[in-house]
């Protein structure tokens, strides 16, 4: 919409025009960021200008737009028609080799696009766009090796790509010769006040045109509210595919607007509706093409998904791949914690380094993955009070393992404020992950199923805890200077030993 991305538009056009610029653009950015509206918008606006050669648009959703090998011939079918000198050229080629539409990705690059490119001289922008979407068995992008292959053939060429930083992607990118010439933008490191603009200036745009169309609906002058533009910019949380499903959420030519657009105001905390508009269904598409090449029999895989995946998202503190792989106390590795989020850069913040926090892009992936009604797919289901039982065993399993008297090693009656290096201490002999479960097993614990197998070994765990490490746990929290939250705690288990004993069941 006119008016909105100006920053990285503005961005994108000075990269093109300064020829001392790097010669390979990435939009990097999660699903739902707004990668392919910038990039539809940049091919117009280059061009409206001159500059556009040649672009392709992939799409999982149809055959020729993920075959990779349809690729080069279209661009080449496009240079060729946006420039004479480049036709002269292709056409020897292609009354040649009538058939290199069949050959290899490595001679169609080198015949249609860098042979004719190489001769002719002609500066240009060649735009792909949603590469991850298109199937590729390369453990590194094969459209991106190529690139890498011959990109120093044809200098005056550059290239636009986006992509989530899905593993093949991110591989292709991290190749030698393409990595220092690549520039790299990540949507999802936009200044959030920037991109609220842009969506509140969508959202009011859009909901004052749908009252304006509509000459049946009886609205007042000033709908929609600013202060409901203002909770709707907040439930987005930067998510431009969430500002796009709410318009059509409330466009819906069954209902009126107004109770439609009241109906999600009056649920700040809910994506249930945002969900059936098309929230869901990019999450499943996104898990499901993940994971296309596991059978049904991989269970490992997938239990270790649900294992991980419900740890980052129950937990009340978001944790690292360092933390998380103490937590979960399984042998795993930070590499395969990695591992098992790797194939998810496109849903959750996943940094580079093991010990800076994972974290959820938006409230709707959680929503929609513990929720059976939602996600249909029982594959990757987190059911929370599965995955809040497991947390609180890992949290007592971790403590009983690491928790010791003066874990420190302070002196006798030493008061924690003469300490000056209490916080290199903290991080040596407690740790983060540590921390978090005497932070916070209680909660995890709050959230548990009261009946069953699993609440009664848990009863003999929390007995055994404070029959050994009760001190222990108390000395940690003081030196976090935390010690309320024993008090909390306490409640906590009272109030889950009550449920017990009343037989409830957690709702």
């Amino acid at each position: 919409m006119k008016g909105t991305r100006r920053d990285i538009l503005s961005q994108l056009e000075s990269w093109l025009n300064d020829d001392e610029e790097k010669q390979v653009f990435w939009l990097n950015g999660l699903a739902g960021t707004g990668k392919t509206t910038i990039a539809q918008t940049f091919a117009e606006m280059s061009f409206a200008d001159g500059k556009l050669g040649a672009s392709f648009f992939c799409s999982r959703d149809s055959d020729d737009k993920s075959n990779l090998r349809k690729i080069f011939p279209t661009l080449a079918f496009q240079l060729a028609y946006r420039y004479p000198r480049f036709r002269e050229k292709l056409l020897p080629v292609l009354k040649a080799s009538p058939d290199v539409g069949r050959e290899s990705l490595c001679s169609q690059m080198e015949k249609l696009i860098v042979g004719p490119l190489r001769t002719v001289h002609v500066p240009t922008l060649i735009i792909i766009d949603a590469l991850d979407e298109c199937k590729d068995e390369e453990p590194a992008s094969a459209i991106l090796s190529i690139l890498s292959r011959y990109v120093d053939q044809i200098p005056n060429i550059k290239f636009f790509i986006t992509g989530r930083p899905e593993p093949r992607i991110r591989s292709g990118f991290r190749l030698a010769t393409l990595r220092p010439i690549t520039e790299v933008f990540k949507l999802h490191d936009v200044e959030r006040s920037l991109v609220n603009n842009d969506i509140k200036l969508f959202f009011q745009t859009r909901l004052t045109e749908m009252a304006k169309n509509r000459s049946h609906l009886d609205v007042t002058e000033d709908w929609p509210l600013s202060s409901d533009i203002n909770i709707l910019s907040e439930k987005a949380a930067g998510l431009f595919i969430y500002a796009s499903t709410v318009i059509k959420f409330v466009a819906s030519p069954h209902h009126q607007p107004p109770k439609r657009l009241a109906l999600l105001i009056s649920l700040p905390q809910n994506t249930a509706h945002e969900g059936e508009s098309g929230i869901d269904s990019l999450y499943t598409g996104i898990l499901r093409h993940a994971y296309n090449d596991l059978g049904s029999g991989n269970q490992e895989v997938y239990h270790r998904f649900r294992s991980v995946v419900g740890a980052v998202l129950l937990a009340f503190n978001p944790l690292s791949m360092k933390s998380l792989s103490s937590l979960l106390h399984n042998s795993d590795a930070p590499s395969d914690i990695s591992t098992a989020l790797n194939p998810l850069h496109s849903l959750l913040l996943v940094p580079e380094g093991t010990e800076d926090p994972i974290q959820v892009l938006h409230k709707s992936f959680p929503d929609f993955l513990m929720d059976s009604e939602r996600c249909k797919d029982t594959q990757f289901f987190v059911d929370p009070s599965v995955h809040h039982m497991g947390l609180v065993f890992s949290c007592l399993h971790l403590m009983e393992g690491k928790l010791k008297r003066n874990i420190c090693n302070l002196k006798d009656y030493v008061y924690l404020k003469n300490v000056n290096d209490l916080s290199t201490r903290r991080k040596e002999h407690i740790g983060d992950a540590l921390e978090y479960a005497c932070q916070f097993w209680t909660k995890h614990l709050a959230k548990s199923p009261s009946h069953g197998p699993d609440a009664d070994e848990v009863k003999k765990e929390i007995d055994k805890f404070f029959t050994t490490h009760l001190l222990c746990w108390i000395e940690v929290l003081t030196i976090m200077g935390n010690l309320d939250v024993s008090v909390y705690s306490i409640n906590h288990i009272q109030q889950w030993y009550i449920r017990v004993s009343c037989g409830l069941i957690l709702d």
